[in-house]
C-alpha cells in the first residue's frame, strides 16, 4: 500500500518506519528541511531503540523515503496520516494549527479519493474541524478516520510491531476495513483491532493517558503521605500490585512524570472538560500533585543544606524525562536544576543520550560531564532524576571517594536505603525512611 506521513516527529517517523517495515511503501513528510536531509543520511533525530536500524534499511530497500514535497507525497498515496504536533496552549488547551494546516495542504494536493487519518493527538470533535478544513481546498471524496498511537517512549517500536490494541475510529465500516488490512502484520498474535466512532477514537487516547498519570500521581500522594507518618511506600507498592484488580503498572512514586503526552494530555483533557461546562477535579488534581513533585524534592535539599545552596556542587543523574529517550519535554529535571540555580547551586549533570537537548536548554549555566562518575567528583550531593538502568548498580565506594559529602538524593527509588547507611552514605528517597 502506498502511504504518506505528514510529520516526522516521535509518532510520525516511528509509524512510518514501521509501516515501511511490513512492506509499505511510505512516504515521510516535513517541512522541517533540516530534518528531511537528516534523516536521507541517517541522523534520526530521537533516541529511540531499534529506530535508526528500521530506517537504514527500508531507506537502502527504497520502501521509505523522507522529502518536504507534500503534494507529491499525497498524490503517491492512497492513505494519508497526519501526524504531527499538538502543543498545549497557555490556556492549557490542544493548538491545533498544525493539524489543521496541514488538512489543508491535502486538500489542496488530492487528485482522487484518500483515506486521511489522524494520529496526532487531538481533542474530541477535532476530526470535524479537519473534515470542514478539507472540504473547503478539495471537492475529491475522501474518507477521515482517527487512529490514535500508544506508543511508550524507549519501546516504541516494539510497542507499534506488536501493539497491545488497534483502536480505529470511523463512521464508515468499508473505509475501517482499509486500515484492518493495513494492520493486518502487526496484530498476528491476537490482538484487537477496536472499531469505535471517531469522537470515542479521540477520547480513549486521552482516557488512557490520563488514567495512568492519574496513577503516578496517585502513588506520589501516598509516598508523600508515608513520609510523614513513617510507613514505607516500597512495600504498600507491592502490596498494590498483587492486587489482581489493580496490578504492577505506574505505581512507583518518584519526582514527577513529564514528557510529551502525559502532562499535555491531561491539560487538554481537563480543558475539555472546562468547555463543556464539567470540572474534571481528578485530573486537576492529578495535575497539581504532579506540578508539586519536583519542589519537594527540591525542599528535601534545602533542608539538608539548612537552607543554604550557595557554593555547594550537586551533581545530577538523569535528564530525560524518563529512561530511554532522549526527550526533555516536561522534565522533572528542567523544574528541579531551574529551582537549585535560584538558590546559588552549581550542577553538574549527565544523561546517556540528553546532553544535546539539556545544553539547548540550559546553555552554559551548568556542567555537563561526559560521564556519570565525572559528574559526582567534588559533589556535596548526588541527584537521582531519572531511573537510566547503568545508574542502578554503580561503584559506590567510587562515589564515596570523590565527593566532597557523601549525600544521595533519590528521586526514583533505585537503590537500597539500608545498604547505603551501611556503607556512609545520608540517604534520601521518596516515601521511604
Amino acid at each position: 500500500m502506498n502511504i504518506a506521513v505528514i510529520g516526522t516527529g516521535y509518532v510520525g517517523l516511528v509509524a512510518g518506519s514501521c509501516f515501511a517495515e511490513s512492506g509499505n511503501d511510505v512516504w515521510c513528510v516535513d517541512n522541517d528541511a533540516g530534518k528531511i536531509e537528516g534523516l536521507k543520511k541517517g541522523v534520526i533525530p530521537i533516541y529511540e531503540p531499534g529506530l535508526p536500524e528500521i530506517v537504514e534499511r527500508n531507506v537502502r530497500e527504497e520502501r521509505l523515503t523522507f522529502t518536504t514535497e507534500l503534494d507529491v507525497a499525497v498524490k503517491k498515496s492512497f492513505v494519508i496520516f497526519i501526524a504531527v504536533g499538538t502543543p498545549t496552549t497557555s490556556t492549557g488547551a490542544a493548538d491545533l494549527s498544525a493539524v489543521l494546516n496541514v488538512a489543508g495542504a491535502i486538500g489542496r494536493a488530492m487528485d482522487r479519493y484518500k483515506v486521511i487519518v489522524v494520529k496526532s493527538t487531538v481533542p474530541v470533535g477535532t476530526s470535524e474541524k479537519i473534515r470542514e478544513a478539507l472540504k473547503k481546498e478539495t471537492t475529491h471524496p475522501f474518507d477521515l478516520l482517527s487512529n490514535p498511537e500508544f506508543l511508550k517512549q524507549g519501546a516504541a517500536v516494539e510497542d507499534f510491531m506488536k501493539p497491545d490494541r488497534v483502536v480505529v475510529g470511523a463512521d464508515d465500516v468499508r473505509a475501517a476495513e482499509i486500515l484492518r488490512d493495513l494492520y493486518a502484520p502487526f496484530v498476528r498474535t491476537g490482538s484487537p483491532v477496536l472499531l469505535v466512532d471517531v469522537r470515542t477514537a479521540e477520547m480513549l487516547k486521552y482516557a488512557a493517558n490520563a488514567f495512568l498519570a492519574a496513577r503516578i500521581s496517585f502513588m506520589n500522594e501516598i509516598a508523600n503521605l508515608c513520609e510523614e507518618v513513617g510507613a514505607n511506600v516500597d512495600m504498600i507498592r507491592k502490596g498494590l500490585a498483587s492486587d489482581s484488580r489493580i496490578g504492577p503498572a505506574f505505581l512507583f512514586p518518584g519526582v514527577g512524570f513529564g514528557g510529551s503526552c502525559f502532562p499535555k494530555d491531561i491539560k487538554a483533557l481537563a480543558d475539555t472538560g472546562r468547555q463543556h461546562q464539567y470540572e474534571m477535579k481528578i485530573l486537576e488534581a492529578v495535575d497539581a500533585v504532579n506540578q508539586n513533585q519536583a519542589a519537594r524534592f527540591v525542599e528535601k535539599i534545602r533542608r539538608h543544606f539548612q537552607g543554604n545552596l550557595r557554593d555547594k556542587r550537586l551533581a545530577l543523574w538523569g535528564l530525560s524525562f524518563k529512561p530511554r529517550t532522549n526527550d526533555m519535554r516536561d522534565a522533572p529535571s528542567i523544574k528541579i536544576v531551574e529551582a537549585l540555580l535560584s538558590d546559588g547551586a552549581s550542577i553538574a549533570a549527565y544523561d546517556p543520550e540528553a546532553m544535546d537537548e539539556a545544553k539547548r536548554i540550559f546553555g552554559t549555566r551548568i556542567q555537563l560531564s561526559p560521564s556519570n562518575y565525572g559528574c559526582v567528583e567534588g559533589a556535596d550531593a548526588l541527584l537521582i532524576v531519572t531511573e537510566w538502568q547503568n545508574f542502578r548498580n554503580p561503584n559506590f565506594d567510587r562515589i564515596k571517594s570523590v565527593m566532597r559529602q557523601p549525600v544521595i538524593f533519590d528521586g526514583r527509588n533505585i537503590y537500597d536505603p539500608a545498604q547505603l547507611r551501611q556503607l556512609g552514605f545520608t540517604y534520601y528517597g521518596v516515601g521511604r525512611t
